[in-house]
């Protein structure tokens, strides 16, 4: 799994004397750091807001936008339509990238890619996952000094905007002071040191002392991190601070829990933050997988309340907002932002961000009985009601052969056609799987033979009009 962070410090207008000296930086972990999730931090007092962790590939191999119905930048995966990574101006000279890489080339390639639309770029040194091990990525850097050295050197030299790096704690205090004067050495604007080592998880100590012995080493800020455990009112930020004898704080999952943790005047309520949240997903169009994610992380154990579980059974973000009563308002904005143009998940298509689009045997199909629909699980509570299955049904109770489906594979989507009495039916969505693109014809058939009425469609977020 692949660690995120969102990370808050105060900067100047200036974007290449960014200040790291007496800061508090908040940095929620885990697909937090998303649009939403960022400007809501900035809302309750965070003047920088760190990314979520982008890995170098993806961001290469995404296409740069600018969304003028939201107001946005975005770096789209040009195989399935998917946000790579989305910004905009209320946080441009705010943002700062935190960056997945083993490569200095590949780095440099992406900072330049993205350079002009945001405040800074960080290396992830410290991810201890298997996914970034294995890649030579985050904590595996710390192992290969030269190559980290290499990196950072490649980027400061030739990139206009501040850099920095993120690392975690070796057991030996002398061999993190002795990697840290390497890194620094690059000329990197900050460093921010989490207090574990990469085998240590958040039920162990972190090791401020370690932390403060860097921070006497080297002359650049340092930034401490791994003290959640240690914080929950604004003040404790101040105290870890002190006992690391850092520049700044970056502090993770306290924030998950309760953006909040941050404000000078005390937490708000939970609901209160939920609330604030959603608004911001709605008017970001965020993905609802993303926004769940998000939510389930403040809610916590209150998952388990009646309204949590049925939170839970949610798939699309108006089913989301609708259990905190913003309901209207999302569909509002949806179809605002449709009547826009904007195009949403469901009007992503293979040759959308080709030159020069390729034919599709779809297309030469003419006799397609076709409708804009999507297949959402949540919708179908018993396996007897999925649109295969009320077509299997039908078919035996009218005695036609059994409905048979031909699949069409691009990239990463995958549309198909259900044959039923030797009429064809589709949905002129593409989906990100086989499954659920089957189950999309055979909604579109659905439909069209009456089995299931299109108002329910409309109503329950099938059908967007």
């Amino acid at each position: 799994m692949v660690v995120w962070y969102i990370v808050f410090v105060t900067m100047t207008k200036d974007l290449k004397h960014l200040s790291y000296e007496n800061k508090v930086i908040l940095a929620p972990m885990v697909r937090v750091g998303t649009l939403p999730m960022r400007l809501l931090a900035l809302e309750y007092g965070a003047d920088v807001v760190y990314s979520e962790e982008l890995i170098d590939w993806k961001l290469i191999k995404s296409v740069r936008r600018v969304n003028e119905v939201l107001e946005t930048v975005d770096f789209i995966d040009k195989s399935d339509g998917t946000i790579v990574f989305r910004t905009c101006l209320k946080e441009k000279n705010k943002v700062v990238v935190q960056l997945g890489t083993c490569d200095s080339q590949r780095a440099l390639k992406v900072a330049k890619l993205i350079e002009n639309d945001v405040a800074g770029i960080d290396i992830n040194m410290g991810c201890p996952k298997e996914f970034s091990l294995k890649g030579g990525m985050g904590a595996a850097l710390l192992s290969q000094p030269d190559k980290a050295v290499e990196i950072l050197s490649t980027l400061v030299d030739n990139v206009k905007i501040p850099i920095t790096c993120k690392i975690r704690v070796f057991d030996d205090v002398d061999q993190t002071v002795n990697l840290s004067v390497r890194l620094a050495s690059t000329g990197i604007s900050a460093i921010a040191i989490h207090g574990r080592t990469k085998a240590e998880r958040p039920m162990h100590p972190n090791r401020n002392y370690i932390i403060n012995a860097v921070a006497k080493a080297i002359r650049i800020p340092v930034i401490a991190n791994g003290g959640s455990r240690e914080i929950e009112k604004y003040s404790d930020i101040l105290k870890f601070k002190n006992e690391c004898g850092s520049s700044s704080v970056m502090i993770a999952r306290a924030a998950e829990g309760n953006c909040s943790i941050f404000c000078k005047n005390g937490l708000k309520d939970l609901e209160t933050v939920i609330l604030h949240y959603l608004k911001y997903a709605i008017d970001y169009d965020n993905s609802p997988s993303n926004t769940k994610y998000c939510v389930q992380n403040m809610l916590k154990e209150l998952q388990e309340t009646p309204r949590g579980k049925k939170f839970l059974e949610c798939q699309t973000l108006e089913q989301i907002c609708s259990i905190w009563g913003l309901g209207s308002y999302c569909r509002k904005k949806q179809l605002e932002y449709q009547s826009k143009g904007l195009l949403g998940r469901r009007e992503i298509t293979p040759d959308l961000f080709r030159s020069a689009p390729k034919k599709l045997k779809i297309d030469e199909e003419n006799d397609i009985y076709q409708i804009k629909c999507a297949f959402i699980r949540v919708n179908f509570v018993e396996d007897i009601d999925l649109p295969k299955s009320k077509l299997i049904t039908y078919c035996g109770k009218n005695k036609l052969k059994t409905p048979s489906y031909q699949v069409i594979n691009e990239d990463k989507l995958f549309r198909a056609i259900v044959t039923v009495n030797g009429r064809k039916y589709g949905s002129s969505y593409w989906e990100k799987n086989k499954k659920f693109a089957e189950q999309g014809a055979a909604l579109a058939c659905c439909c069209a033979l009456g089995l299931i009425d299109r108002q329910t469609l409309v109503n329950n977020g099938s059908i967007l009009e």
